[in-house]
């Protein structure tokens, strides 16, 4: 079964960490690039962080730049999202996608999307 499976979600206060992770099934990680995104209610999806696992170039908004880290295990055949510092508005459902490789770090269409994973920061 060709798919993309995320864990690592859940509640955390602010200022905690949270590492998210998508692995891959059907499929070698290895030659896509995957991003991470996040929508909260009333709000656009915002593309997050990205990585192309062909030379390990990476992205990230600037919202989360200093605080979020995107890598990949190419043995695990996943990509994980570890996340620092967080941040109440950092609250929102996270979703993984992966995309062919090309010369671009985040693609702007992707084959697979993971099932999304809540991320709740509160106190």
């Amino acid at each position: 079964q060709v798919q993309l499976v995320q864990s690592g979600g859940g509640l955390v206060q602010p200022g905690g960490s949270l590492r998210l992770s998508c692995a891959a099934s059907g499929f070698n990680l290895g030659y896509y690039a995957v991003g991470w995104f996040r929508q909260a209610p009333g709000k656009e999806r915002e593309r997050v962080s990205c990585i192309n696992n062909s030379d390990d170039r990476t992205y990230y908004a600037d919202s989360v730049k200093g605080r979020f880290t995107i890598s990949g295990d190419v043995a695990a055949n996943t990509v994980y999202l570890h996340m620092t510092s967080l941040k109440p508005e950092d609250t929102a459902i996270y979703y993984c996608a992966a995309e062919s490789l090309g010369a671009s770090i985040c693609p702007s269409l992707y084959d697979y999307w993971g099932q999304g994973t809540q991320v709740t920061v509160s106190s």
